[in-house]
């Protein structure tokens, strides 16, 4: 759809100039960002999420990674540092290669808790502003209008949510900017420059998010399709200029990604679906629409016991559904704009039902729509029904925006010349048609978004203490007894239920040595992806030592294993440091290889005679 044929075209201001209203925006957003995780600030070396701490140790292993790629250039699409000897493929992980390369400067200046607190509520802020961006440039003239737009685009509730330990999925700001490019491909004599510009956006967001690329593809997909049905005539004619520039981008995009991509799915350590369709059964509660969502001024935690089964992707409140069903009708009629964000609404609502629908928490015997959906369906596999009402999050973002501006103009005079505009164009945006004005409108209808956005104000994330690294592992005492090639075996094994602590070694020390296990997803036994490593003996016994409290009685077999498994994973050295199990676990090591030493604040067992 180009510029001259977008319905909303007259409704967005006639310069780009960055204004003064712009800078007070983004510095709200920015101090927005700083908000939520002011808890981390507190002691940040030694604080994680509360609600995901072995994610939030897992995206600082990342930020590691990306400064161990660059320090010792080496191909970032793979990691030896983790699951020695076999590896992890970073492609088929959450990676976020896009963020963690180029701020590797800054992780090996500032380290990666540092970073990654840094970079959570930054990408918040420019999610935010990039969405601030658009609407006030493409969509509304009220700078207010965009303000509250695109500060719930950067920090509805769903968004903040995962903020909790996934970052990737706060790193939002490419997105409006994509949407925004598909919206002009139709621009006559430019589709070089659209077409080139949104490769180049796609190819990097796919180093980001390629989920959310997915769910905001899908989305355009509904909004040309909306488009084209509402101004059949106009997309006609924009069609071979909107496809040559689609193809060029799309293009451009598969060239400079078709390595990674490639990789992801046929790189060592690649997989194929997930074990079980595990996420499919992820379906949104039709109760959490209404909820305050647990991380805002107005939620309840308590509220989880009951519906907090899967994500808290929506829980926009009762306000805020109230106001955005009532812009829709309000607004149908008059803005193009709107009626296509309420298609969005309805058609990913539905969608993100999961298998059966469920109510307060409780799954009824109504199938949903992903009943219907195979479990082994490429790329849909991985996805989570639930996280499809994203993009209802970014629909009513854009609805809320909407009808602040069509509240904003209806109780104002109407501009000079604006009786000479086609009614259709003049309205389509929001704006109230020529004629006499209420001006009880504008104050009513302005009170009524904010009061209903005000109760998702995000209060600072919840943050746990979590104990520092061993002096032996943070000191480099260590270093005598890994030589090349050889692994440090951390007890307990980091995997995705145990070893946050023993993780997170790795990534403060620069992934100076390599571990076995670790926290990612890789090929099991049949090339399906799985949590974790597969268990092995010894690390089958570290965990159920872990969760009686109590070493096991030991065979001849058990010691033989041991050996067997130190000796695939290279291991040089064994490593137990303070732990609430840590008597047992020594009782169990000791039973496996003999007497420890004790080293710095470490019980250390060298296994390089063994091996």
């Amino acid at each position: 759809m180009s510029a001259a044929a977008d319905p909303s075209a007259d409704s967005r201001p006639a310069t780009g100039r960055f204004v003064r209203a712009d800078v007070l925006a983004i510095g709200a957003y920015v101090l927005l960002g700083v908000l939520v995780c002011l808890n981390y600030w507190g002691d940040i070396e030694n604080r994680v999420s509360s609600h995901l701490p072995t994610d939030h140790s897992w995206f600082e292993w990342l930020f590691s990674h990306g400064a161990y790629s660059v320090r010792h250039l080496e191909n970032p699409l793979f990691s030896e540092r983790q699951n020695a000897p076999d590896g992890v493929n970073m492609m088929a992980n959450t990676s976020l290669l896009g963020v963690t390369l180029p701020l590797a400067p800054l992780t090996l200046l500032l380290g990666p808790q540092v970073v990654y607190a840094l970079y959570l509520g930054g990408a918040l802020a420019a999610t935010a502003a990039t969405s601030y961006w658009v609407l006030s440039r493409r969509l509304v003239r009220s700078r207010a209008a965009a303000f509250v737009g695109g500060a719930f685009l950067g920090f509805a509730p769903g968004i903040v949510h995962h903020a909790n330990g996934q970052p990737n999925f706060v790193s939002n700001f490419l997105l409006p900017l994509i949407v925004a490019r598909v919206l002009r491909l139709g621009e006559p004599g430019r589709w070089r420059r659209n077409g080139v510009a949104l490769g180049l956006l796609v190819a990097y967001q796919i180093f980001v998010n390629e989920e959310m690329l997915l769910l905001t593809a899908l989305a355009c997909l509904v909004i040309v399709a909306g488009y084209a049905v509402a101004r059949w005539r106009s997309a006609r004619a924009q069609a071979g200029t909107f496809l040559a520039a689609l193809g060029l981008g799309g293009g451009l995009a598969l060239a400079l990604t078709a390595y990674p991509i490639w990789f992801q799915f046929n790189g060592p350590q690649s997989y194929r679906g997930l074990q079980g369709g595990v996420f499919h059964s992820w379906g949104e509660d039709l109760a959490a629409f209404v909820t305050f969502a647990r991380d805002t001024v107005a939620g309840d935690p308590a509220v989880e016991k009951t519906i907090g089964l899967t994500e808290q992707n929506t829980w926009f409140g009762w306000p805020v559904v109230l106001v955005t069903l009532a812009a829709i009708v309000l607004l149908w009629r008059r803005s193009l704009a709107a009626r296509i964000a309420a298609v969005l609404v309805a058609v990913f609502t539905v969608a993100s039902l999961g298998p059966r629908i469920r109510l307060n928490g409780v799954e009824t015997e109504v199938y949903g729509p992903w009943h219907y959906v195979p479990d082994d369906l490429p790329l849909v596999e991985m996805m989570m029904p639930t996280r499809l009402t994203l993009v209802v999050t970014g629909a009513v973002g854009v609805l809320l925006a909407l009808a602040w501006d069509a509240a904003d103009r209806s109780g104002r005079p109407v501009p000079a010349g604006a009786d000479d505009r086609p009614a259709d164009t003049a309205t389509a945006a929001g704006a109230a048609p020529p004629g006499p004005r209420r001006r009880w409108v504008r104050p009513v209808g302005c009170a009524a978004v904010a009061l209903a956005v005000l109760p998702l104000v995000p209060r600072p994330l919840p943050a746990q203490q979590i104990d520092p690294p061993p002096a032996f592992i943070t000191s480099g005492a260590w270093r005598p007894y890994v030589p090349e090639g050889r692994t440090l075996v951390p007890v307990p094994i980091p995997s995705n239920v145990h070893g946050l602590s023993t993780l997170r070694w790795s990534a403060l020390t620069r992934h100076e040595f390599p571990v076995p296990g670790g926290y990612f997803i890789g090929p099991g036994p049949n090339d399906e992806g799985i949590f974790g490593a597969p268990n092995r003996p010894t690390s089958t016994l570290v965990y159920s030592t872990m969760d009686k409290g109590a070493a096991p009685e030991l065979t001849a077999e058990d010691r033989r294993r041991a050996v067997e498994d130190l000796r695939y994973w290279r291991a040089s050295v064994v490593v137990l440091g303070a732990h609430p199990r840590e008597a047992a676990l020594r009782e169990l090591m000791t039973g496996l290889l003999g007497e420890p030493r004790r080293v710095d604040d470490v019980w250390l067992w060298d296994v390089r005679p063994l091996v």
